[in-house]
C-alpha cells in the first residue's frame, strides 16, 4: 500500500541549500524476494520491473524451478506475468519508451517483448552473430552493443531497427564503465557513446572518436544525466567526478572514500548522484554536500527525470528534491505566500479570526498563493494531503474577484488521475511532473498493455478521450484467452464494441481471431466492419475470396474490385476464377475493361469459357488490327476470328470485312517483301492504294481492286488524286478524257486544295473544259425534250429515259 507520512517534512533532509525527500510509496506484494539473486531492469515513469535469475550467482537446489523464468512485476510487486526464458545468455536488459523489454543476446539476436511474454526479434548484424556480443546500453528508443571483436553496433530505432557499425573506439579489452547520450541530447543530433579506457575517456558517433584529456582513471563507474548534459564519473581511488557532457567545464569532485566501486551510480534529476553500495545509498549533491541512507539487503536504483525510484525486497521508495511549491508551503518558518494561504484555511477550519488576517496579509500576491496551493497539490502522493491544499487553493480563489479556474479544474481532474494509477493494484507511481511529459494518452496505452481495461475506459470517458482502441485490445485479448464459443463470443464482443452504428474497427480483432485459429469469427465479426477497404484485404488473407469480392462489389468502389479479381487471378485456377467472375456482373465487366487493356489472352480465355465466340472473334481482331505481330501471327488470328464470325447466321457482314482484311494483309505482306516497304503493314485498303498509285505501281492497285471489289468510281477518284499528287498534268489530261463518265468536278475540287499557280491554272482549263461540255449537254437535253413533246407509246417512254440519264450527269459535272 502507498504510506503518507505523519508530517510533509518528516522525510525531508538538507543538502545544501535544498531539501530531498525519500518517501514509500509501496510496500511490495511480493514475498521473501532476494534481489541480489536475480537480474533486473525496471522501466521509468513508475513502469514494470522485469527480473531473471543471475546464471552468475550459484543456485541452491530447492523446491524452485530449476529452469529460469522471466518474471514482470509492477512497481508494487504484484506479478503481471512470467514466462520460462530458453533463449540463450542476457548480455543487457532494459525497457523502450513503449514499455517493451528489451534483451540482448550473446547470439547478436535482440527480442523485443511486451508485458505478457509477446516477442519480436531482430538480429545486430552478421557480425554480431559472429563474434557474439559482450555487453550493452540502452536508452527509450534505442541501444548500443559491444561486439566480440569490441565492436560497437547502433539501434537507434527500435520500432525500425537498421544496425549501425560506429567509428572504430580502438579498444582492446571491455572498457572499465561507458554510457550512451541519446542522439536528442547531442547537439548533432547524433548517438554518442562514452566510454572510459585506460586512464581516458573516449567519445564515439556514428563516424569518429575522440579521445578526452582527463588521465585521471580509470573510471569505473559513468552515468549520464537524464537530459544528457551531465557525467557522473566515478574514479578507483573512490572520487566522484561530474563534467558536461562537451568536457568542456568541471563541475565538481567528490571523495568517497571508498575502496570499491559502487554497485550502481545514477542521477536524482538533475543536480544530485545517486551512490549505491551494499547496505548504503549515497546521494552528492552539486557543491560536495551529501546524505546517507541505509538499508539492509540489496536495492536497486531506478533513474525518473525529477527523482530515483528505490526498490528493496519489501518496499518501493521515492527519492527526490523537495519541490519548490512543497518547500514554499511546509518549510518550518516559512513567509511564503503559499504558507500563509495555507496557513490561513488552517484558522478557518478551526473558525479563527487569524485567517482573514492572514488574507489581508497577502492580498496583492493571493492569486500567485493560490497557485501555488494548486502546484503544491499536484507534488503530493497522499489523497488527504492533496485534498487540504485544494481546499486551500478553493478558499483563497474566493477572495479573488477575476481568477481563471481552468487551472484548479485540470489540477483535480489530473489528481484523479493520477491517484488511479498510483493504486497498488495498478502500481504505477507517476509524479505529476512525469504525467506531464507522458500524456494521458501513453498512459492509458499502458494500462491497456497491462490489461486494465477497465480503468483505461473509464479515463477515456473522463478525459472525452475516444475508446476505441482500448476496446479493441480489450476484444482481441478476449479472444486470445476465452474459453467461449465461437457465437457467444461474437455477441459478446459485437455488444461491447456497438456494432457497425457506432464505426468502430473489427478489422484488428478479426485478425486477432484468425491468427488463433477462429476463422468462423473472424468471418462473423468482418460483417460488422465498416471500411470495405479494411474488410476485403483481411478476407482475402483468410483465403475467403468469394466473400471479399462480394464485399468489395457491395462496397462500389471499382478499385477494391480490381484488387480482389487479380489476387484470385493469381491465386485460382482459371476454371475456378472464371467462374466465380462470371457469377457477378460487375466483377465481370471491369475484369473485361482490364484486359482489353492489360491482357488480351485472359480475356480470350475468359469469353472462350463462357462460349462468347462473338466477343472472342471481336477480340482477335482487335488483337491483329493493333498489336505489332507479324504479318502471319495476324492473319492467322483473323482467320480464326472469321471462323467464330461465321458460326452465327446474322454475322455476314463480319465474315466478309475479316476475309477482306485477310486478303489485304496477305497483299501487303507480298509488297512489302517486293517493294522493301515494311510500312505498308497496317494501312487500310484506300491508304494502300493511294501509296501504290503515288509509286507508279497501276497493275499492283489494280489488283487489289480486284480482289477487294473496289468500285470503279472509288478507284478513279484515288488514281485522280494521285495524279494531282505528283503534278502530273499530262498523264491527269490523258485520265480525264479516258474516263469522260466520271466528269471534271472532282479534278477541279482537288486541283483547288493544292493551292498553287500551276494546279489553279489546271484548274481554270478543266472548268473551261465542263462549261464547253456543259453547253452541248443542255443542248442536248433541250432538243430530247422537244422530241418528246409529239413522241408517244414506246419512243415516248425512250426518250423521258434519255432526259433524265442526261439531267443526272448534268446534277453530277455540278451544272
Amino acid at each position: 500500500m502507498m504510506a503518507a507520512a505523519a508530517s510533509p517534512t518528516a522525510n525531508w533532509n538538507l543538502l545544501g541549500d535544498r531539501f530531498y525527500c525519500k518517501n514509500e510509496t509501496y510496500s511490495m506484494s511480493w514475498k521473501n524476494m532476494d534481489l541480489s539473486k536475480f537480474r533486473f531492469a525496471a522501466a521509468p515513469f513508475g513502469g514494470p520491473i522485469a527480473m531473471i535469475r543471475d546464471d552468475k550467482q550459484v543456485l541452491m537446489l530447492s523446491n524452485q524451478n530449476t529452469k529460469p523464468e522471466m518474471l514482470i512485476y509492477s512497481s508494487a510487486g504484484a506479478l503481471i506475468s512470467q514466462f520460462q526464458w530458453d533463449k540463450g545468455r542476457i548480455m543487457g536488459m532494459g525497457w523502450s519508451a513503449s514499455e517493451q523489454l528489451v534483451c540482448v543476446l550473446e547470439t547478436g539476436a535482440v527480442r523485443l517483448y511486451t508485458i505478457h511474454g509477446e516477442f519480436v526479434q531482430f538480429s545486430l548484424g552478421e557480425e554480431a552473430k559472429e563474434f557474439g556480443v559482450l555487453k550493452s546500453r540502452m536508452w527509450p528508443s534505442g541501444l548500443v552493443a559491444l561486439t566480440g571483436n569490441f565492436k560497437l553496433i547502433a539501434i537507434t530505432n527500435l520500432d525500425e531497427p537498421r544496425p549501425q557499425l560506429l567509428a572504430d573506439a580502438g579498444l582492446k579489452q571491455i572498457p572499465s564503465s561507458w554510457d550512451v547520450v541519446s542522439p536528442k541530447h547531442t547537439l548533432s543530433r547524433h548517438l554518442e557513446v562514452i566510454l572510459a579506457v585506460d586512464a581516458n575517456v573516449v567519445v564515439v558517433d556514428a563516424v569518429m572518436k575522440q579521445e578526452q584529456s582527463l588521465n585521471q582513471g580509470p573510471f569505473t563507474r559513468m552515468s549520464v544525466s537524464p537530459n544528457g548534459k551531465f557525467l557522473a564519473l566515478f574514479t578507483a581511488d573512490g572520487r566522484l567526478w561530474v563534467l558536461s557532457t562537451d568536457f568542456q567545464n568541471k563541475l565538481a569532485e567528490f571523495s568517497t572514500s571508498s575502496d570499491s566501486p559502487p554497485v550502481q551510480m545514477t542521477w536524482c534529476g538533475t543536480d544530485s548522484v545517486v551512490l549505491h553500495w551494499p547496505d548504503t545509498v549515497l546521494m552528492v549533491g552539486p557543491f560536495g554536500d551529501w546524505i546517507k541512507y541505509s538499508f539492509e539487503g540489496t536495492v536497486h536504483l531506478v533513474a525518473e527525470l525529477d527523482g530515483v525510484r528505490i526498490i528493496s525486497s519489501d518496499k518501493c521508495e521515492f527519492l527526490q528534491r523537495v519541490p519548490t511549491a512543497t518547500e514554499a508551503i511546509f518549510k518550518i518558518g516559512s513567509t511564503a505566500p503559499g504558507a500563509i494561504l495555507f496557513d490561513a484555511f488552517e484558522h478557518f477550519e478551526k473558525k479563527s479570526p487569524r485567517a482573514d488576517e492572514n488574507i489581508r496579509n497577502i492580498r496583492a500576491e493571493l492569486a500567485d498563493a493560490v497557485d501555488t496551493c494548486l502546484e503544491g497539490a499536484t507534488n503530493e502522493f497522499h489523497p488527504g494531503r492533496q485534498r487540504t491544499l485544494l481546499k486551500a487553493a478553493a478558499f483563497g480563489k474566493c477572495f479573488l474577484g477575476a481568477y481563471d479556474a481552468n487551472r484548479f479544474v485540470t489540477t483535480c481532474q489530473n489528481l484523479r488521475i493520477l491517484n488511479a494509477v498510483r493504486h497498488f493494484e495498478i502500481g504505477i507511481p507517476l509524479t505529476h511532473s512525469q504525467f506531464e511529459q507522458l500524456t494521458a494518452q501513453v498512459l492509458i496505452d499502458r494500462l491497456v498493455n497491462r490489461h486494465h481495461h477497465l480503468l483505461a475506459i473509464r479515463l477515456c470517458e473522463y478525459l472525452h478521450i475516444p475508446r476505441d482502441r482500448v476496446w479493441i485490445h480489450w476484444a482481441c485479448v478476449k479472444i486470445k484467452t476465452s474459453v467461449d464459443d465461437e457465437d457467444t463470443l461474437c455477441r459478446l464482443i459485437v455488444e461491447k464494441l456497438g456494432g457497425r452504428e457506432f464505426g468502430v474497427s473489427f478489422t484488428e480483432v478479426a485478425k486477432t481471431a484468425h491468427e488463433t485459429g477462429q476463422t468462423k469469427l473472424a468471418t462473423k465479426l468482418l460483417d460488422y466492419e465498416p471500411q470495405a477497404a479494411n474488410q476485403v484485404p483481411l478476407l482475402m488473407s483468410m483465403e475467403e475470396d468469394e466473400l471479399a469480392l462480394v464485399k468489395a462489389i457491395e462496397s462500389g468502389d471499382t478499385d477494391l474490385v480490381h484488387l480482389v479479381i487479380l489476387h484470385m487471378k493469381r491465386k485460382l485456377s482459371p476454371a475456378e476464377f472464371f467462374r466465380i467472375v462470371s457469377s457477378k456482373p460487375l466483377a465481370a465487366s471491369l475484369l473485361e475493361a482490364y484486359c482489353k487493356e492489360q491482357d488480351p489472352q485472359l480475356l480470350r480465355d475468359f469469353y472462350y469459357q463462357d462460349d462468347r465466340n462473338v466477343d472472342t472473334a471481336n477480340a482477335l481482331v482487335v488483337e491483329a488490327n493493333a498489336s505489332a505481330l507479324p504479318p502471319a501471327e495476324r492473319i492467322n488470328k483473323l482467320k480464326v476470328a472469321a471462323k467464330l464470325y461465321s458460326d452465327d447466321r446474322e454475322r455476314a457482314f463480319e465474315v466478309a470485312a475479316t476475309e477482306d482484311a485477310i486478303k489485304l494483309l496477305g497483299h501487303q505482306e507480298t509488297l512489302a517483301k517486293d517493294l522493301g516497304l515494311p510500312d505498308l503493314l497496317g494501312l487500310s485498303a484506300m491508304e494502300t492504294l493511294a501509296r501504290l498509285l503515288d509509286m507508279n505501281q497501276a497493275s499492283k492497285a489494280a489488283k487489289i481492286k480486284s480482289d477487294l471489289k473496289i468500285s470503279d468510281r472509288r478507284f478513279w477518284w484515288l488514281k485522280m488524286r494521285a495524279l494531282v499528287a505528283k503534278h502530273d498534268w499530262e498523264g491527269l489530261e490523258k485520265f480525264a478524257k479516258a474516263n469522260p463518265k466520271q466528269g471534271y468536278g472532282g479534278i477541279v475540287e482537288a486541283l483547288a486544295k493544292v493551292k498553287t499557280t500551276h494546279a489553279l491554272a489546271q484548274a481554270q482549263r478543266y472548268l473551261d473544259m465542263m462549261r464547253k461540255a456543259g453547253g452541248q449537254q443542255a443542248k442536248d437535253a433541250a432538243g430530247l425534250a422537244e422530241l418528246a413533246k409529239p413522241a408517244a407509246g414506246a419512243s415516248a417512254v425512250a426518250v423521258a429515259a434519255q432526259l433524265q440519264q442526261q439531267h443526272q450527269q448534268l446534277r453530277a459535272e455540278g451544272r
